[in-house]
């Protein structure tokens, strides 16, 4: 009996159209009865079958046509592409230091004119490391765009080769054992012929599982195109802040200049009658990310809490939580059915059945224009598959067992453990807990907001940290 090899591509199917299928066509009788017997009633029932198993397995998959992209860059472009972002933060790094050095120095006139030099300078270099940023990713989103669209080609190539497989199985039902046999007299005519079938058989199981792991593929790098997409529209908000923030550090430089006329007494007498007290610090609405107020004082208690526990320190927990630090955006207002994906629906339904609240008295952020799933829960803002990882932690240090995504306690511990994992935990430099700040933002895709999400929220960490030191002075 000849040996057939099972394909694995379904470039290796064939129908063999006028050759071996093609004769077995009139011969072969897939179901194996022994009765010869063409009834109406089985060809419906196959037809349905094929019909059912059709939409069942193939689905609706197209391309997302809204958008068109040019060609891609080549590796020469993307390669000088990159060498420039990497020019520009090696430059943003030695104004970082120039501004760290200026506020050591103390508060002087001419120190705090050279401190906002280096920061509008600082800030242009961000700009323009931000603009290079938006030209790779909008190169990766028409690569990734190609590769969905070569993804459906390959599920139209392989729907038709499916129906042609199928079409060939229908045909070859209608003629039983017993026929085929008298067709061919020969046994190993007759036995070459079943081997076909067989072959033709195991062609449609490939083929099959060959366009249902396509249409995962395709789902995935839809999925990530989506979200590439998203993080260019973020990176291009972030943009437009830094611009208002370098014209509002000119601004305040002119001013400074206007107020004092260039008079250190003047610039000192200013200082004093401006800088904040520990009460009004103290009694300052500290607003949270995922909705809801606390004073000040309140939220570093609870960031004192996890910073013990974490080795984060408070003002980087704080910075993290500040509503402003993520742009200002407003969460919080979906359902979790229309928010979250499957996986995170079975895990939150979990979460909120161990707290005893029904899964509609709390809502979650929103998914984005872009198709990207939202459903981030409380302050900490943390998908449920990721708050699961962290529970039992939170729970150990708070004390509350379970831990609640939206108890305060207990995601200002969650922010402190997430991040000293992304490596915040006893840093010794800003630039450490930038980086694990744009990792708290964007997971694997952190570089692309180390000087966007990661340097706001350090930024940030530093004026809260001014403050903190006004209260504990």
């Amino acid at each position: 009996m000849t040996k057939f090899v099972r394909p694995k591509f379904v470039s290796d199917i064939t129908t063999d159209r006028g050759g071996t299928h093609q004769r077995r066509l009139e011969r072969v009788n897939l179901s194996y009865r022994r009765v010869f017997r063409i009834q109406l009633t089985g060809a419906l029932k196959l037809f349905t079958v094929l019909t059912a198993s059709w939409v069942l397995i193939l689905g609706s998959v197209s391309a997302p046509t809204t958008q068109s992209f040019a060609a891609t860059a080549s590796p020469e472009e993307r390669a000088a592409l990159e060498a420039q972002l990497s020019d520009l933060e090696n430059q943003i790094g030695q104004y970082e230091d120039q501004v760290v050095s200026y506020q050591k120095q103390g508060s002087s006139l001419k120190n705090e004119i050279n401190l906002l030099n280096a920061k509008i300078t600082q800030l242009n270099l961000r700009i323009r490391a931000t603009t290079l940023q938006i030209t790779d990713l909008d190169d990766k989103i028409s690569e990734k765009q190609t590769e969905i669209d070569g993804i459906q080609e390959q599920i139209v190539r392989n729907r038709a080769a499916l129906v042609s497989i199928l079409n060939d199985i229908y045909q070859a039902d209608r003629t039983n054992n017993l026929e085929l046999f008298l067709k061919n007299p020969k046994l190993s005519d007759f036995f070459s012929n079943l081997n076909s079938l067989a072959v033709l058989q195991d062609n449609l199981r490939t083929t099959i599982h060959q366009i249902s792991d396509l249409k995962d593929s395709l789902e995935n790098e839809k999925q990530q195109y989506a979200m590439a997409k998203a993080d260019a529209t973020t990176l291009q908000e972030y943009q437009s802040v830094q611009k208002q923030e370098a014209d509002q550090t000119k601004q305040q430089k002119n001013q400074l200049l206007t107020v004092t006329k260039g008079q250190e007494s003047k610039y000192q007498q200013l200082l004093k009658d401006t800088k904040a007290t520990a009460a009004q610090i103290r009694s300052r609405i500290f607003e949270l990310l995922g909705g809801g107020e606390l004073t000040f004082d309140q939220a570093y208690q609870y960031a004192k809490l996890a910073s013990q526990a974490t080795g984060v320190r408070p003002a980087m927990i704080l910075a993290v939580l500040d509503r402003e630090s993520a742009l200002g955006k407003n969460v919080g207002k979906c359902s979790y059915q229309t928010a979250m994906s499957p996986k995170n629906q079975a895990l939150y339904l979990q979460i909120v059945a161990e707290l005893n609240i029904s899964p509609d008295s709390v809502q979650v952020s929103c998914p984005n224009k872009d198709g990207v799933y939202g459903g981030a829960m409380g302050p900490a803002q943390f998908v449920p598959a990721t708050w699961m990882l962290y529970r039992d932690k939170v729970a150990t240090i708070t004390g509350r067992s379970p831990a609640s995504p939206w108890n305060n306690a207990d995601a200002f511990v969650a922010t402190g453990l997430y991040l000293a994992d992304a490596g915040a935990a006893n840093a010794t430099s800003l630039a450490q807990e930038r980086k694990a700040a744009a990792r708290y933002y964007a997971g694997g895709n952190w570089s692309r907001f180390l000087w966007t999400y990661g340097e706001a929220v350090v930024s940030q960490a530093e004026k809260f940290q001014d403050d903190i030191d006004t209260l504990t002075a």
